[in-house]
C-alpha cells in the first residue's frame, strides 16, 4: 500500500471512528430524553460509519497479509485506538438505550 493510501485509510479510521462514537452519544442523549425513534436512527448511523471504518481497516489489513507491510506510526496506532474505542461505545450505547426504554416502560 503506498503511503498516500494507507494515511487515506488511517484517516477514514480516525473520522469513521469519531462519527461513530459522536452518534452513539447522540442516541444516548435521545434515548434519555425519550426519544427512542431518534435513538434508534443514531445507532443505526454509528453502525454504517463502523461499517465504512472497517473498510478502511480491511485494506490496510488485506495489504499487509499480502506481504506488503506497512509502517506503522503512532497515528496509525491512534487510528486503531479510535476504531476499537467507537466499537466498544456503540455497544455500550445500544445497553444503555436499551435501559432507558425499559425504565420508559414502567
Amino acid at each position: 500500500m503506498e503511503e498516500q493510501q494507507n494515511l487515506e485509510a488511517i484517516m477514514g479510521l480516525i473520522m469513521f471512528g469519531g462519527n461513530a462514537k459522536s452518534d452513539a452519544m447522540e442516541a444516548i442523549a435521545a434515548a434519555k430524553a425519550g426519544n427512542f425513534e431518534l435513538a434508534d436512527q443514531k445507532i443505526a448511523d454509528a453502525e454504517e460509519s463502523l461499517v465504512q471504518a472497517h473498510h478502511s481497516q480491511t485494506g490496510m489489513l488485506t495489504q499487509e497479509a499480502q506481504g506488503n507491510h506497512i509502517q506503522v506510526t503512532l497515528l496509525t496506532v491512534h487510528s486503531q485506538d479510535h476504531l476499537m474505542t467507537s466499537i466498544a461505545f456503540t455497544d455500550l450505547a445500544k445497553e444503555i438505550i436499551d435501559l432507558y426504554r425499559r425504565m420508559d416502560n414502567e
